[in-house]
């Protein structure tokens, strides 16, 4: 395609993302000097579309954004009232004590919310503050500057139409989209973001650093009958139906009398490429503590999103020429607490106050130093140090051995601030995890009844997702050929199985098999982009308000 010509438009500070980490800086800094130009460019077709968290919330970071939240109506309505610690087994289960819990692992105090709500309430302060904000607008390219500084990126590329190509061309409609430049670009995509994961290559921000690593976290919104669980109830799982062979827990929040939020999460360094996360999933659902709850209700949303979990050992350099990283961008979420938000939401409002300062010293295009060190020395490092080898260590013994240890742990790292096991290595990549087809066995999931447990594709369709389907596909294969060529006889493709939205399919045809792309399935979770053994797939953001619109999730 010839060079594309586009027009261009000048801000202090760009942001790309409408989470938590991006709204958070986005308001710190018209706080701080009202006179900034903010700009802030979300891919969902409204902040909070793509917004996808348990979530149990850690009031901390919107405390120090905005104090007086409760007075302006922010949706946090549902205080933590019971928190449960269970292992389970087939058919029983086992609570453990909250005495012996470390003191970080207490609930009390937080809140449990629709982190989208939450969201959409960030942006209604933002935009009072004067912060320009463009729904539907997906950021696809990076604008480089001067001496390879982040200069922007190209926002609002729309048209493109499927030639059978990866690529695309532009169609009768097409529209290049805007060059959005800044003095300094803020990338908060969340997890595995496409820009995120260019420049952390482009300025080597990993190097020296342990692998990232990865959950995938699936959950949906249940209504239930009154008093079958209750407002402010957290309970959190172990074990069952997961095995030895891998990670993982389900989840189960009370967000009102009626309302349940319950989900499973699995890391995504599982060995066996045989393993379904989704059907695990809905397996649990089917455990005597969940289907007691859910039994009689109705579930009215799904969604799913790949989880940061490498923490302290993961975290990369998260300032560079032109720009910084921030929240799960960077990979900030607190594996054993499941919480993440409340250091994106830090994160941003550190990278506002260091920028405003820059741009008041008349500085542009370098590099904010004391951003990263603000970071690691202060309460997000605190907070990521303190369970940084939980992780590593769940991943080496699995998951009774690692409860004591990782919760010895935490207590010397609480009382002694140090840890006896000084900091344990993660080693492979989940990718690197997935062992031959030929050393497991295939697993045998239960057929959805449609009550408790349902199919993928039917729970798509509770996930408001929506693609044009004359775009070229977003998921793009480096080598079309190493599906079927070596993932399908080694690993016995696993992509028809970690994927939560049915994207991916081999279909039998009498010339063989052959590998199809789903991609209108898309939820945008990005674990193809993580867990495929070959690192053969690429997640890219598709045309700007596609994806799924996630209600009060």
């Amino acid at each position: 395609m010839a060079e594309v010509e586009r027009e261009s438009m000048d801000y202090d500070v760009v942001i790309v993302g409408g989470g938590p980490a991006g709204l958070s800086a986005a308001i710190r800094l018209k706080q701080l000097d009202p006179d900034l130009s903010v700009v802030l460019l979300e891919k969902g077709s409204e902040v909070g579309a793509h917004i996808l968290s348990g979530a149990v919330l850690d009031p901390v970071g919107l405390n120090a954004l905005i104090p007086d939240w409760k007075a302006k109506g922010a949706p946090l309505d549902t205080p933590v009232t019971e928190d449960a610690f269970y292992v389970l087994g087939e058919g029983g289960r086992v609570k453990i004590p909250n005495r012996i819990m470390p003191p970080l692992m207490d609930n009390h105090g937080n809140y449990i919310v629709s982190m989208g709500n939450v969201c959409r309430w960030l942006a209604r302060q933002a935009e009072d503050l004067g912060v320009e904000l463009f729904t539907g607008m997906s950021c696809s390219e990076l604008v480089w500057g001067e001496n390879g500084r982040l200069a922007g990126v190209v926002a609002g590329e729309f048209g493109k139409v499927a030639d059978g190509t990866f690529e695309g061309t532009p169609g009768p409609n097409y529209e290049p989209g805007m060059e959005i430049r800044g003095k300094y670009v803020f990338l908060a995509e969340g997890v595995r973001g496409s820009l995120s994961q260019q420049v952390i290559a482009q300025f080597k921000l990993a190097e020296g650093r342990e692998p990232q690593k990865y959950g995938l976290g699936m959950k949906e919104l249940w209504t239930v009958e009154p008093g079958r669980f209750g407002a402010g109830r957290v309970f959190h799982t172990m074990g069952w139906p997961l095995d030895r062979s891998a990670g993982g827990g389900g989840f189960i929040y009370g967000l009102s009398d009626t309302e349940v939020y319950v989900g499973f999460v699995v890391h995504l360094n599982y060995r066996n490429p045989y393993l379904y996360p989704y059907g695990e999933f809905q397996r649990f659902k089917h455990h005597p503590l969940v289907a007691e709850i859910l039994t009689g209700g109705k579930r009215t949303a799904y969604g799913a999103r790949a989880i940061n979990e490498g923490g302290w050992q993961s975290l990369p350099k998260l300032a560079f020429p032109g720009g910084a990283l921030l929240g799960c961008a960077a990979g900030m979420v607190n594996v054993p607490r499941i919480k993440g938000n409340h250091n994106a939401m830090l994160s941003g409002i550190h990278a506002a106050e260091v920028a405003q300062a820059a741009i008041a010293a008349g500085r542009e295009g370098d590099v904010l130093e004391d951003y990263d060190n603000v970071v690691r020395t202060g309460a997000v490092g605190r907070d990521l140090r303190a369970v940084a080898n939980v992780k590593p260590l769940w991943s080496r013994y699995g998951v009774m051995a690692s409860m004591g240890l990782g919760g010895l742990d935490m207590w010397t790292r609480t009382l002694l601030n140090r840890s006896v096991f000084g900091e344990i290595r993660h080693g492979k990549t989940d990718a690197e995890s997935t062992e031959p087809a030929a050393k497991h066995k295939p697993i045998a999931y239960p057929k959805p009844d449609g009550k408790l447990s349902f199919d993928r594709v039917t729970n798509v369709a509770y996930s408001g997702t929506n693609h044009d389907p004359d775009q070229p596909a977003h998921l793009k294969l480096k080598d079309p050929s190493i599906p079927i060529a070596r993932n399908l006889p080694l690993f016995a493709e696993p992509a028809q199985r970690y994927c939560p939205a049915g994207v991916y399919e081999v279909v039998e045809e009498p010339t063989g098999p052959r590998f199809q792309i789903n991609f209108q399935n898309c939820v945008h979770c990005k674990t193809c982009d993580i867990k495929d053994p070959s690192q053969n797939i690429v997640w890219t953001v598709p045309q700007g308000g596609d994806g799924p619109n996630y209600p009060n999730m």
